[in-house]
């Protein structure tokens, strides 16, 4: 109980924004962000108690239609974003009479899903906890199979994260989360006066926060959701391990590692996709078959963000930072007319994502390296800890000698 109690505490305080004090810099930034953040210790405070007291009422009984309940509630899910822009589109125009329906509709799948959410909260634990241990990964602290940490997530409506990167090279130098539901207003107003401390500032979502417990987004599809709940996971698994305590030190400002950051997002990320696969094969294949091929497209999106980042790279080694946000400015223009709305492409948007080795914005050759250790590995429980012991990018290399 007491490392629940310490990983809780060390989360609160390195994901909630927290950086070294005493720089003009951080109490400016601070006076800018402080009517706007979104206290984690709050959430904690809230919420871990009522997590803990569950954990001590024992296992609920289970239900042979555990699958089909969850995949309804997530189907719920999808018709309630449908409902609320059908709503708004009637409420825009001459809709008016066909409010009353949507509305009644919209208002019982939002019950159905307050008094689901805790139910399917527990089934999904269980099944990702199973596919753990069918991997033989128990704990990453000891040699017994004991599961740790617990696998406990809360779905609810997540707040937003304000990256800040230096104009002069791409690099996340703060983040804070911030209050959930921000207008597209108060997003620019943030953005601008943080950007007058001449930095580069953005205001993302974000798939989840890794508090204990997790904090994951109740809009989400269920295999994203299941992806996320092990993402989330395997930081909280990580921060035990010499990678992601390393990690943990860069969120802090103490030890600032880029290397680092990318190595331990790209293999929660790799880990949390073979894993995710496998619970919803397991388990959701026969109720969210979906056979629907998408067709491929004419423009290479992910090709086109790469090379904007190369390009946007040799700008900044030449010291071109107007030339290299005016690139940046012409093609979101440019993306935006292909189809693809990027609200900000800036130093910070690219700090962020680039460490995402499923995102079109990475081009860190640490993706590939840690695709070949994973690829040379005789088990998922193998790379995961091979990896987790390394404590720089130097011990990746010597790996694959």
């Amino acid at each position: 109980m007491k490392l629940f109690v310490m990983l809780s505490l060390l989360l609160v305080f390195l994901f909630s924004g927290s950086c070294l004090q005493g720089s003009s810099f951080d109490a400016r930034l601070q006076s800018i962000v402080k009517p706007y953040r979104f206290s984690i210790a709050v959430w904690e405070l809230k919420n871990l108690p009522r997590e803990i007291g569950q954990g001590f009422s024992g296992k609920p009984a289970e239900d042979d239609n555990e699958a089909r309940i969850v995949s309804e509630y997530f189907t719920s899910i999808k018709r309630i974003r449908t409902l609320q822009s059908e709503i708004g589109a009637a409420s825009a125009g001459n809709g008016q009479n066909a409010l009353a329906p949507l509305e009644e509709e919209l208002n019982r799948l939002q019950e159905q899903e307050t008094a689901l959410s805790a139910k399917v909260e527990r089934i999904i634990e269980k099944q990702v906890r199973d596919t753990l241990a069918r991997q033989g990964i128990f704990n990453p602290v000891i040699r017994l199979r004991v599961s740790f940490p617990a696998v406990n997530f809360k779905l609810e409506k997540l707040p937003d994260l304000l990256v800040i990167s230096s104009r002069y090279r791409i690099e996340s130098i703060r983040e804070i989360t911030l209050k959930p539901g921000l207008i597209l207003e108060e997003k620019e107003d943030i953005e601008a006066s943080i950007d007058e401390l001449g930095v580069s500032s953005l205001v993302t979502g974000i798939g989840g926060i890794a508090t204990y417990p997790t904090l994951v987004g109740n809009e989400a599809s269920l295999q994203s959701a299941i992806e996320t709940v092990t993402h989330e996971w395997l930081h909280q698994y990580l921060a035990f391990k010499p990678l992601g305590f390393r990690y943990l030190l860069d969120l802090a400002g103490v030890s600032r590692n880029y290397e680092i950051a990318t190595m331990n997002e790209t293999l929660a990320g790799m880990v949390s996709k073979e894993l995710g696969s496998l619970v919803y094969e397991k388990y959701y294949s026969e109720y969210e078959n979906d056979t629907h091929q998408t067709p491929e497209p004419d423009f290479d999106f992910n090709l086109e963000m790469r090379e904007i980042r190369k390009k946007v790279d040799e700008y900044l080694a030449r010291d071109q930072i107007g030339a290299a946000e005016q690139f940046m400015e012409e093609k979101r223009q440019y993306l935006a007319s292909r189809g693809y709305y990027i609200r900000k492409l800036n130093q910070a948007y690219f700090a962020f994502h680039g460490t995402y080795a499923d995102s079109p914005a990475f081009i860190s050759p640490i993706g590939l390296e840690l695709k070949e250790l994973r690829n040379r590995s005789s088990s998922l429980k193998d790379f995961l800890n091979t990896a987790a012991a390394m404590t720089s990018r130097q011990d990746l290399k010597d790996s694959l000698q």
